[in-house]
Formats: structure tokens, C-alpha cells, sequence
């Protein structure tokens, strides 16, 4: 039998999808303020993978993908989970919008193995974590490459993704070398 052990903090991140500008500065105000400042962002990206949104969200949608310095316990995403399900409703009710979900935001965190996203839907390969929350792995690191699974979104596919996640993964492992000097 192996030994319960602390694991090491990861990178908390944040999808931001809309197609309203507005949405995305607002977002990023909300999440530094409560998150703390942003360590890398992606550039925003078109959405078009997929039309499953296009009902609640509307036409045009953008994405764009962000990570935070300060380093979380990994079941910690449940309290992002909760904040980002929070601040979507906030954002909703500052005006009247044309759609039903002017904003969705979805946050997770990367290792140096994995991409976990979290998510309020139970499905098949989803790991209920506690408080209505259930967690997945969205993208592995494997072969010196991002991979996804059967399940994986396909933006979560994208190249460009891809490198910003690296980013991410090279951006940890120097902060786990910084802390591994600083004891």
C-alpha cells in the first residue's frame, strides 16, 4: 500500500467564451480580482468548433484561455467551479442580453500531465469530486504532445491550444523548481 501524500499545487485556468467584448474585460476583472493577477493569457480565438452553443449563446462566439500565479490545491477547482457559475449569473443579470448565456466560463487547472476541466454535468467519464461538482481530464500529456480523448471538446483539439497549454505545463514546472530552491 502506497502513502497518502500532499500533492503538489497546480495552475488554475479559465476558459472565457462570448461574443460580446465586453465580456471578456469583465471576466478577467472578476477572476483577478478574486483570483489574484493572470501569469499567461491566450490570444482570443474564434469558437467554431462546434454549433452547441450557437442556441444559448448566440453567433460568433470567442474564446480565450487564462492561468493564474497563484498555485491551488487541486481540489480546489470545486470553489472555482462555484465562483465561475456565480460570476456567469452576475454577468447575466447587468443588462438585458439577447441571449440566455451572454458569457460561459469554465474553469479547471494543468499539471504537468493533465488538463482538468470542471463542469456541473455527470457523464460517463467524469469523476464527481463534491458540491455538485464532477471533474475531467480534458487533455493528457503524453509523447512529448497534448492529446485529448473521445470526449475532449473539440477546441481543446486545436494547435494554438495546444502551445498555450505547454505554456502553461513549462510556466509550473519552473515555479516547482523555484520552490523546490526556496526550501
Amino acid at each position: 500500500m502506497a502513502p497518502i501524500r500532499q500533492f503538489r499545487p497546480v495552475l488554475r485556468v479559465l476558459a472565457v467564451s462570448s461574443r460580446h467584448v465586453e465580456a471578456f474585460d469583465w471576466a478577467i476583472a472578476k477572476a483577478t480580482e478574486n483570483w489574484g493577477p493572470i501569469a499567461i493569457a491566450s490570444e482570443r480565438f474564434d469558437f467554431s468548433e462546434t454549433s452547441y452553443y450557437t442556441k444559448t449563446m448566440g453567433e460568433g462566439l470567442q474564446k480565450q484561455l487564462l492561468a493564474f500565479v497563484e498555485l491551488i490545491p487541486q481540489d480546489e477547482v470545486v470553489e472555482s467551479k462555484h465562483d465561475s457559475n456565480a460570476w456567469e449569473a452576475e454577468f447575466e443579470s447587468l443588462r438585458s442580453w439577447e441571449e440566455s448565456r451572454p458569457i460561459n466560463l469554465d474553469p479547471g487547472y494543468v499539471t504537468e500531465a493533465k488538463l482538468v476541466l470542471a463542469t456541473t454535468k455527470d457523464r460517463d467519464h467524469r469523476i464527481y469530486l463534491r458540491n455538485g461538482i464532477f471533474a475531467e481530464v480534458t487533455l493528457f500529456y503524453q509523447g512529448l504532445r497534448w492529446q485529448g480523448s473521445r470526449w475532449t471538446y473539440p477546441d481543446y483539439l486545436r494547435e494554438d491550444v495546444h502551445e498555450f497549454i505547454n505554456r502553461c505545463r513549462e510556466w509550473l514546472r519552473d515555479r516547482y523548481a523555484e520552490m523546490a530552491t526556496e526550501r
